[in-house]
Order: C-alpha cells, then sequence, then structure tokens
C-alpha cells in the first residue's frame, strides 16, 4: 500500500531524476532517495548531479520491477514511478515502450502516470493503453503549458493535473479534456505556505465543470502538519472511471 492518499501502490521500473522546475525545490523523492541509500538500499546506491539531483537519486532502470504487475492479482491502482519520471531524457524510448507494454498486458490495473516532461511523452507518440491515466505537475501559471501540452496528446484513458506543490495562483490554466484535478500545498524544511484562494479557484472551476478534485493537504514542516480540511471538509473526489480506488478493489 501506498501512503500516498490518491493511489493504492506505487511502482518504481525507474528511480532518480533530476530538479525541471520550482515545484521540485524540495522534492521528497530527493529527500527519500539519500536516506534509502545511507541505509544501504541497493536500488539507491547511484548519486545523481549534485546540483539537480543527489545522493542515491541518479537515473537509473530497474529491469527486474517490470515483473511485480503480473504478480498483484486483484485489481489496483498504481502509481508509476513515484521516485522518478518516466519521461526523463535519460530514460531510453526503449524502456518506456516496456514499462507500457507491461500495463497493457495487465489491464485489470489503472496507472496513474505523472510527468513534468510532457513534452517528451507526446513527441514519442505513444498508443496509449485505456487503463493508463497520464497526467502533469503544474506547481504556477508559468508552468500551465505542461497543461495543454497534455490535452493535444492522444490519451485514452483519464488526463489530470496535479497542482502540488501549488506554489502560485493558476488564473489560465484551461480545463479542457481534464478529467481529475490533484491539489496540495508544500511540506518539508522550508516549505512555501500556500493561499486558500487558489484552492478554493481551482475546486470551484472543477466543480462547476463536473471534474472530480482531489485535495491531498495543506502542507507544512510535515506532510500532515496542516491536515486535509479544506472550507471544512475533504475532498477525495475520483475519476468514475478508475478500476480501483484507494482503498482497495470496488
Amino acid at each position: 500500500m501506498s501512503g500516498i492518499e490518491w493511489t493504492g501502490i506505487t511502482w518504481n521500473p525507474v528511480t532518480g531524476c533530476d530538479t525541471i522546475s520550482p515545484g521540485c525545490d524540495h522534492c521528497y523523492a530527493r529527500t527519500l532517495a539519500r536516506r534509502l541509500k545511507a541505509m544501504g538500499n541497493p536500488k539507491y546506491q547511484s548519486d545523481g548531479n549534485p546540483i539537480t539531483s543527489g545522493p542515491g537519486f541518479a537515473v537509473t532502470r530497474h529491469p527486474a520491477a517490470l515483473d511485480l504487475p503480473y504478480r498483484w492479482r486483484t485489481p489496483r491502482l498504481v502509481f508509476v514511478n513515484s521516485m522518478s519520471d518516466l519521461f526523463h531524457v535519460r530514460v531510453p524510448a526503449a524502456f518506456i515502450a516496456e514499462v507500457l507494454a507491461v500495463m497493457a498486458a495487465t489491464p485489470r490495473h489503472t496507472y496513474q502516470v505523472l510527468t513534468k516532461r510532457p513534452r517528451r511523452a507526446a513527441d514519442l507518440g505513444i498508443t496509449w493503453p485505456p487503463n493508463v491515466w497520464l497526467g502533469v505537475s503544474v506547481e504556477s501559471d508559468r508552468y500551465d503549458w505542461r497543461a495543454q501540452t497534455l490535452a493535444d496528446t492522444a490519451v485514452t484513458g483519464v488526463r489530470f493535473i496535479s497542482a502540488e506543490p501549488l506554489l502560485g495562483p493558476l488564473p489560465h490554466l484551461d480545463l479542457s479534456g481534464i478529467g481529475w484535478v490533484i491539489a496540495g500545498g508544500e511540506s518539508g524544511p522550508g516549505y512555501r505556505p500556500p493561499e486558500a484562494a487558489w484552492f478554493r479557484d481551482l475546486r470551484d472551476r472543477c466543480t462547476a465543470a463536473g471534474i472530480p478534485f482531489f485535495f491531498k493537504q495543506w502542507g507544512g514542516p510535515t506532510p500532515k502538519a496542516g491536515g486535509r480540511l479544506l472550507d471544512g471538509r475533504t475532498w477525495d473526489e475520483m475519476p468514475a472511471t478508475a478500476l480501483t480506488s484507494p482503498g482497495g478493489a470496488r
């Protein structure tokens, strides 16, 4: 099981990444990779660039992990590469194709692929299996182009946006063709506090458009420091096409 509220389990055929935009500044995966390296975890022993990556966080393929989804007999909601970005330039197209082949061969599962590099995803000309959701991270208005690139990508499953950590308002974000929105604040030392108006605007626009809205956290020194209530309630809406829910099979 995963501690990430909007998924059921994580699957990491690739680990490691590099900073690409301000949303990466306090990356939980980079921090976790450093800890796992110190603990001797064999998947996190290769160091990345000390400026853009760090200890244990070099982009690394794990072919042995490709077999895991076949072993899961019951349907699961799977976050792909919670510790990386599948479309990082150092992930060969041939390996991306292998990952997608596993997803296509296991239609009982629903796969969530989240990227900050949607242009590469689009340029690869992928035929997306219908059980794959493709999402982009949009942390501020400067990066709303990622959502447009996503909208122009031939995805047959759900297109979604992760506005986490949300670092500013998104007044120009086009939600056309988007099937789900996740939003949340930043957590960890040096976190940048969000404004409630940013989340309310996203929620209200989603509600008006009939788009499921998931509020993950306010953030703070720790992920749970600020809680998850927005205007007195939790927002755990999921796309109706999900094969599973975060709590398990439906």
